[in-house]
């Protein structure tokens, strides 16, 4: 029986090879492919951040136009980081809740 993080790095493998190759290489996410995994996958995250073409430059580390898993997982791990950063000045009374409908 999986552990819930072997769960996670599952789901986050599946999320990535569900988007990337549509357009070519199997093994990386192209520019309109990201695009989508961002509207789809992180839409409420990602709502007041930079546009996607922006997001693509910053991670390609590689300048080859596309972004791979382990590009993909610099991202992830942003989004992870200013997460629990939000929920750790919440926790403080830093911060409030946004108010649920």
């Amino acid at each position: 029986m999986c552990s819930n993080l072997q769960k996670a790095m599952i789901d986050l493998i599946e999320v990535f090879h569900s988007y990337s190759g549509k357009e070519g290489d199997k093994y990386k996410l192209s520019k309109e492919e990201l695009k989508t995994l961002l509207q789809n996958e992180l839409s409420g995250l990602m709502a007041e951040s930079k546009d996607p073409a922006v997001i693509m430059t910053d991670l390609d580390e590689n300048q080859d136009g596309e972004v791979d898993f382990q590009e993909f997982v610099v991202l992830v791990a942003a989004v992870v980081v200013a997460c629990h950063t939000f929920f750790e000045d919440l926790d403080k009374g830093n911060v409030t809740p946004c108010s649920r409908s």
